[in-house]
């Protein structure tokens, strides 16, 4: 039994366990996405709740309790600004945790923690892409790829329209039941341009996995058409290539690169020992 057991130790003295919360939940407010262990991710997102509904109560009582948990005072006006006017009319669960897999190491559960309805928002993402194979699965069954190419995907904002308004657990609608239970859930927060946002990631998607078949059918129906040659080589799609449209390979991805790329920060270019002191040289 859990007698007296508030919350997890994380086997730290109070001090550093409430140091480290802190930097976790600074970070969380800062990049909106943070990955970390499991046990850590659950305990950042209890603390992360309570400092949005400070937010969203925007008093002088608030503002203070904040300042003095958070430690980068900079996000405050995001605290109390972006966040509160995102998450008005939302009652509760601020935070999402997906599993990660496991550390190398010692094994340690991995964990990706987000806040709801942020601009790379995973669960946003991956229903329009599960949005998008149901669309092109069906497409598929009456219409030639090649012809889907040409004309897009032009009926995805009407089936998402349409979709929302299906009830939970009624039979009915284009899409599965757990599919179509996604995208009522991560619309119904949002603005009114997410609906837009979602059929055109959806539009997108349907592109991607169109491109690398009918790019590998017309590149293989060009090599046999000039087999003959003695430059002409077949076409193999390699594991890990980067596929029409991705800026990354599949590697990449699969390594956990789920962050957007930026510029890269300061870097060591030189070190040296000059009379038993570290000399170090940075460059901008």
């Amino acid at each position: 039994m859990k007698h007296g057991v508030a919350f997890r130790k994380l086997s730290r003295p109070t001090a550093h366990r409430m140091l480290m919360l802190r930097n976790l939940v600074t970070s969380l407010f800062e990049h909106e996405q943070i990955q970390t262990t499991l046990p850590k991710a659950r305990e950042t997102a209890r603390l992360a709740e309570k400092i949005i509904t400070l937010g969203k109560k925007g008093d002088h009582a608030a503002q203070t309790k904040a300042s003095s948990f958070l430690l980068n005072a900079n996000l405050l006006p995001k605290l109390f600004g972006t966040f509160a006017k995102r998450y008005a009319e939302r009652p509760g669960g601020y935070t999402r945790i997906h599993k990660f897999g496991n550390r190398p190491g010692d094994n340690a559960p991995n964990a990706i923690l987000e806040l709801v309805d942020n601009p790379r928002d995973l669960r946003f993402e991956m229903t329009s892409r599960a949005i998008g194979w149901e669309l092109l699965k069906d497409k598929l069954r009456k219409e030639d790829p090649t012809s889907i190419v040409q004309t897009g995907v032009y009926d995805a904002h009407d089936l998402i329209k349409s979709e929302r308004k299906v009830e939970f657990g009624k039979e009915g609608g284009q899409l599965r039941p757990k599919t179509r239970w996604n995208l009522q859930k991560v619309l119904r927060f949002r603005d009114r341009s997410a609906p837009d946002q979602m059929s055109r990631k959806v539009g997108n998607y349907v592109d991607h996995l169109l491109a690398n078949p009918v790019a590998a059918q017309k590149l293989s129906d060009q090599w046999k058409a000039n087999e003959q040659e003695s430059l002409a080589t077949p076409f193999r799609q390699k594991a890990g290539h980067i596929l029409p449209g991705d800026t990354r390979s599949a590697l990449h991805l699969a390594q956990g690169a789920i962050g957007e790329q930026r510029s890269a920060p300061k870097s060591i270019l030189s070190s040296e020992y000059l009379f038993g002191k570290k000399k170090q040289t940075y460059f901008r």
